[in-house]
C-alpha cells in the first residue's frame, strides 16, 4: 500500500511534466517482455497526465512495439522515416501536435549517438530516457544524479559500456538536453521509480542545477512551515509563524532537488558581536542520511565568511554529536551567545546546548 508521503512525492511532479516532451528509447528486443509491457503501461499513464511522448526503438521489431503501444492504449502513431532521416523531425512534431505519441525507428544508432541527440534537440525534449539491458554503475554501485561536468572524471570508475554512456550523456547535456536518464530496462517499474521520486533509481546526467541551495522565496514559506512542523512538535526547533519567517526571509535558505524543497537552514546575524547563528536546520525525513544537513550548515558558514563574520554558533538539544563530531563545533556556555540571543534563550526555558565555531582560521 502506498504511503501518504509517496503519493505527495508523485503529485508534485505532475504539473512539472505536463506539456513536456520525453524521448524514451527502449532496447525492446533485449529486454524481458514483462518489463517492456510494464514500461508501456507506465508510459500510457504519462500520456494521460499530459506528457508528450516520443518512443524510439533501439532493438527489436518496430511494428511489434507499435502494436504493443496500441494494446496498452497509448495514442501512438508511427513515424515513417528512421531517426537518421532529417525529415523525421517534421513528421514527429506533426504527430505530437495532433495529440498523439510518436514511435520511431532508432535501431541504426546507439542509445545516445549523435543522430539521437540531434533529433532530440530539434523536437525540443525535456528528457532523454533510455531503458537498456544494463545500467550505469560507478564503483559497482548506482550513481543517481551526476552533473555533466563531472561525468568524464567518473567514467573511469565504471566499466567500458558505462563509461561510454556517461560521456555520451554528458555531451548531450552540454549540447542542450536538460536531462538524460540511463535506466536498467530489466527492472520492472523502473520508469515510475525514476521519474516520480526526488532521488531516482537509475543514473541521471543533468546540465542544470538539479540539487541547489537557494534563498527562500515567499511562496516557499507554507512548505517550510509544514516541513519543520514535525520538529517543532518534538521540541527540536523553535516554533515559527508565517509572519516570523516573512519578516526575516533574507535569513532563510532552502535545499531544492528538482525545485522541490527538501531542507532548510537560516543564518541570523549579530553584527555588533561579530557572530551569527546557524538556525532552523532541517532535512525532510525521506532525505535524511545523505549528508544534506552538513551541506546546509557549510552553506551557512560560507555566507558568514563572505560577510566577514568571524564566528558562528548553534543551539541544539538533540544534535550534539552532529555539531561536535560531524561539523567540528565546540561546546560552549550561554556566555558565548550575543546579548540579545542570550536573553531570548533564557526566557524560552529550553534546555538546548550551545555550540560555537570560529571561522577566522578557515
Amino acid at each position: 500500500m502506498a504511503q501518504q508521503s509517496d503519493v505527495r512525492e508523485v503529485l508534485q511532479y505532475i504539473p512539472q511534466f505536463r506539456g513536456k516532451i520525453f524521448f524514451v528509447l527502449i532496447e525492446a528486443g533485449l529486454l524481458p517482455e514483462p518489463a517492456v509491457a510494464e514500461t508501456l503501461l507506465d508510459l500510457a499513464v504519462l500520456e494521460d497526465l499530459g506528457v508528450k511522448l516520443v518512443l524510439g526503438v533501439l532493438g527489436g521489431d518496430l511494428k511489434d512495439l507499435y502494436d504493443w503501444t496500441l494494446e496498452c492504449e497509448i495514442m501512438a502513431a508511427r513515424v515513417s522515416r528512421p531517426i537518421t532521416d532529417p525529415l523525421a523531425v517534421k513528421e514527429a512534431l506533426e504527430i505530437l501536435a495532433r495529440g498523439q505519441s510518436a514511435v520511431i525507428d532508432a535501431s541504426a544508432t546507439g542509445p545516445l549517438d549523435t543522430p539521437v541527440v540531434d533529433f532530440a534537440l530539434r523536437i525540443g525534449v525535456t528528457k532523454i530516457i533510455t531503458l537498456l539491458e544494463e545500467a550505469i554503475l560507478i564503483d559497482g554501485a548506482p550513481a543517481h544524479a551526476i552533473r555533466a561536468k563531472d561525468a568524464e572524471s567518473l567514467a573511469s570508475h565504471s566499466d567500458a559500456a558505462g563509461a561510454a554512456l556517461l560521456v555520451a550523456a554528458a555531451a548531450a547535456c552540454k549540447r542542450g538536453v536538460p536531462r538524460v536518464h540511463v535506466l536498467n530496462g530489466r527492472q520492472q517499474g523502473v520508469l515510475v521509480d525514476e521519474l516520480f521520486s526526488n532521488e531516482g533509481v537509475g543514473t541521471m546526467v543533468h546540465a542544470d542545477s538539479y540539487r541547489i541551495i537557494r534563498d527562500l522565496r515567499e511562496e516557499d514559506i507554507p512548505e517550510l512551515l509544514g516541513m519543520i512542523g514535525r520538529s517543532v512538535r518534538r521540541t527540536k526547533l523553535v516554533e515559527r509563524t508565517y509572519e516570523d519567517i516573512q519578516s526575516r526571509i533574507e535569513d532563510f535558505h532552502v535545499m531544492a532537488i528538482d525545485d522541490n524543497v527538501v531542507g532548510c537552514v537560516a543564518l541570523h546575524e549579530y553584527p555588533v558581536e561579530d557572530c551569527a547563528e546557524v538556525a532552523c536546520l532541517y532535512v525532510k525525513q525521506a532525505h535524511e542520511g545523505r549528508g544534506y544537513g552538513i551541506e546546509l550548515v557549510h552553506y551557512a558558514e560560507k555566507l558568514a565568511r563572505e560577510r566577514g563574520i568571524g564566528r558562528v554558533f548553534a543551539l541544539s538539544n538533540r544534535a550534539a554529536d552532529f555539531f561536535k563530531t560531524r561539523l567540528g563545533y565546540e561546546p560552549a556556555t550561554v556566555d558565548a551567545l550575543p546579548q540579545k540571543r542570550r536573553a531570548q534563550f533564557e526566557a524560552s526555558g529550553r534546555d538546548s546546548l550551545v555550540f560555537t565555531r570560529s571561522l577566522a582560521a578557515d
